[in-house]
């Protein structure tokens, strides 16, 4: 039987991680694994979440199961987090999951149950998992355009264009803030347009919201997904903790489901509830219990909204320092889209060959679409990648 089993391809970034540990230069800059570092290349416990721990372990007094769907406290802090008072929670289904990843898995399997014809549009580029796990589905996936690779910014008229082909009951997979891979945003008049035209067209929103708090603030980058919200009958949004809390490995997340009335809410809320049984039964609960003690206790939450605000400013002035370093290099103002963008990512524009040369060359390591990680570099390693993108032709 497993000898009959086929290879498969190897995730690009996890290559790319094994090829910069396998790199025996003292001086070497890794831009590629999407995690946040600080400025001495550590993923720190945030402040908040070591006091929560501290608590958790002092009060603790079972570590049997949680709720199949998870815990009703963390669903209600996760809602207020992400969509505040935009909706009513009772119009909300809820699924605790092992991450975002997790969710989006889940948001996946819950549209293939409810609409097997539906179509998922994907923006063109999109995070990598994404039309993996919907192919592994059997799901069927269209793209929309999304990210203008002469201006390096979202290319609007695109995406209205190609989202006018979009059917009845179609699903159209968004980024809350953030966008990974390319760290271009919607703006507020953007997302009111492209709301009206998914209304024309009865399709339903799937907001993936992975980063929010890192790009311009914790309720400026939930705006696109709370005004969805307000507007549409029904929308799934899916939510990790991961970085804004620093809990990469608890693996927590969450995927909502925004219902039109209470009888579906109902009906949403068991269906993710049998789905949660199906796929992995009960979800971790470690990482969602601190998450909503901190969200609950007021200096608890103030302490965490700080460290991530300085993790939010401290990677806008590395693209800041990036983007006029650049400058200063060649007389050009062509790598001012660093600066605008917002996120952990900005996409360069460098060819293949080139990111391959920059990796030869000066040992930096960035994904072959030159995707790089803001938060991989410091004040130090700038100029180096400066230097590697000029001599590299970019």
């Amino acid at each position: 039987m497993l000898g009959d089993l086929k290879d498969q391809p190897v995730d690009k970034i996890i290559a790319l991680i094994q090829a910069y540990r396998e790199d025996p230069r003292p001086v070497k800059v890794d831009l590629g694994v999407g995690v946040y570092r600080n400025p001495e290349g550590v993923t720190p416990v945030m402040r908040a979440v070591k006091a929560a721990e501290k608590r958790l372990w002092e009060q603790e007094t079972t570590k049997s199961y949680t709720g199949l769907a998870g815990e009703p406290d963390f669903h209600h802090a996760m809602a207020n987090l992400v969509l505040a008072d935009t909706v009513e929670h009772e119009r909300l289904a809820f699924a605790a999951t092992p991450g975002g990843t997790g969710a989006i898995r889940q948001g996946a399997e819950l549209i293939r149950m409810a609409a097997p014809g539906a179509t998922i549009w994907l923006s063109a580029p999109t995070w990598p998992n994404h039309p993996s796990i919907l192919k592994y589905l059997g799901i069927p996936v269209r793209e929309y355009r999304y990210f203008d690779e002469e201006s390096r910014g979202v290319d609007f008229s695109g995406m209205l264009a190609d989202l006018e082909s979009v059917a009845p009951g179609d699903v159209v997979l968004l980024h809350g803030c953030c966008h990974n891979p390319t760290g271009a945003n919607l703006n507020g008049p953007q997302w009111e347009e492209l709301a009206d035209l998914m209304l024309s067209k009865g399709a339903v929103p799937f907001v993936d919201i992975a980063y929010q708090g890192f790009g311009d603030g914790l309720d400026d980058d939930a705006g696109g997904v709370r005004l969805l919200a307000s507007r549409f009958p029904e929308m799934l949004v899916a939510a990790s903790c991961s970085k804004n809390f620093g809990i990469y490995r608890e693996r927590t997340g969450i995927l909502m489901a925004l219902a039109g009335d209470r009888a579906t809410q109902k009906l949403a809320q068991s269906n993710l509830t049998f789905l949660n049984r199906q796929n992995y039964s009960f979800p971790p609960d470690h990482g969602a219990r601190l998450v909503t003690m901190i969200l609950a206790d007021p200096g608890l939450r103030d302490d965490w909204m700080a460290e991530l605000e300085a993790v939010r400013r401290g990677m806008l002035d590395l693209r800041r320092q990036l983007a006029d370093t650049l400058r200063d290099m060649t007389g050009s103002d062509r790598f001012a889209f660093i600066a605008q963008h917002r996120g952990m990512f900005s996409r360069l524009g460098a060819t293949p060959e080139q990111v391959a040369a920059m990796r030869e060359d000066r040992g930096i390591y960035m994904v072959s679409d030159s995707r790089i990680n803001i938060a991989g570099l410091n004040r130090t390693s700038v100029p180096v990648l400066a230097e590697a993108m000029v001599k590299a032709g970019m």
